[in-house]
């Protein structure tokens, strides 16, 4: 912590910043701690830290805010300064939700999902929440979320012993049937990690997201996710729609995509999640 704390002092200061004068720890984040920096100038910037942090995960996470930041997409905070073991953001400084929030957001993501790339994967791998998430691209998206999405986190969670070898096993010949149970869909910019939790606000009340895992892969997974831990209102998918109309069906399939959320939170959370799990599986 005096390590990352000086360089931050001593990167503020020699940006004409000033010196930290106060810290607000800010909660919410599974992983990382996080808070709210104060200088004497009365700038605010908003800092991660994780002592036990992959050497690149923060960096990472820093270029794949730079890729979500498209014209008349969500506002995403800006990278100012990047480290091993802490990442220091502008301060978004949230503000109560605007009145028209959600439809403002639905119409943003759209816009986001509208950048559609070849192939599917990204320019480096990542992570989603502490797990590595392998991004190789390929042209094939049945085949990218099969081998790199499901399976695994599934292998994964097996090594680990979270995961039976009939579990295993059912993932796997549901990764060989996607191209019956979903449609075939470009390869979208995607925030990669949208529960609700990371999508938050800006100063003025408008949508914002933070926590990325970027990629290139199919939108309906990313809406996927806004289902999984509550969900976002109905105006929400109606406002997308008016920009990026979805396949007809498209929450039935929610679930299938969901695994590979549920079978990550297994991975970094334990067996609580085994019966979210084999319930996806029995269904599929």
């Amino acid at each position: 912590m005096t390590q990352i704390s000086e360089r931050v002092h001593t990167w503020l200061e020699k940006s004409d910043y000033g010196v930290v004068a106060s810290s607000r720890p800010v909660g919410g984040g599974c992983i990382n701690s996080g808070a709210v920096l104060t200088t004497d100038s009365g700038e605010t910037f908003f800092i991660k830290i994780n002592p036990h942090a992959p050497p690149d995960m923060f960096a990472q996470e820093a270029e794949g805010l730079d890729a979500l930041r498209v014209e008349n997409g969500p506002t995403l905070p800006r990278v100012i300064l990047v480290g091993k073991v802490f990442l220091l953001l502008e301060d978004l400084s949230p503000a109560p939700r605007s009145p028209d929030y959600w439809e403002v957001f639905g119409r943003q993501l759209a816009t986001l999902h509208a950048n559609i790339n070849p192939q599917f994967g990204f320019s480096h791998n990542n992570y989603i929440g502490s797990t590595p998430q392998p991004n190789p691209w390929m042209g094939d998206g049945y085949r990218f979320f099969a081998q790199h999405r499901l399976v695994y986190q599934a292998h994964l969670a097996r090594k680990r012993g979270l995961l039976s070898p009939v579990d295993t096993k059912k993932v796997e010949q549901l990764a060989h049937r996607l191209e019956e149970l979903i449609p075939a869909q470009p390869a979208s910019l995607l925030h990669g990690d949208l529960w609700s939790g990371n999508a938050t606000t800006d100063s003025q009340g408008s949508p914002a997201l933070i926590d990325p895992a970027a990629h290139y892969g199919w939108a309906e997974a990313e809406l996927a996710m806004t289902t999984l831990f509550g969900t976002f209102p109905q105006k929400f998918y109606r406002a997308y729609q008016e920009v990026r109309p979805l396949e007809q069906g498209y929450r039935a399939r929610f679930p299938i995509y969901n695994l590979y959320h549920l079978l990550n939170h297994l991975n970094l959370f334990g067996r609580g999640y085994l019966g979210q799990v084999r319930a996806v599986l029995r269904r599929f």
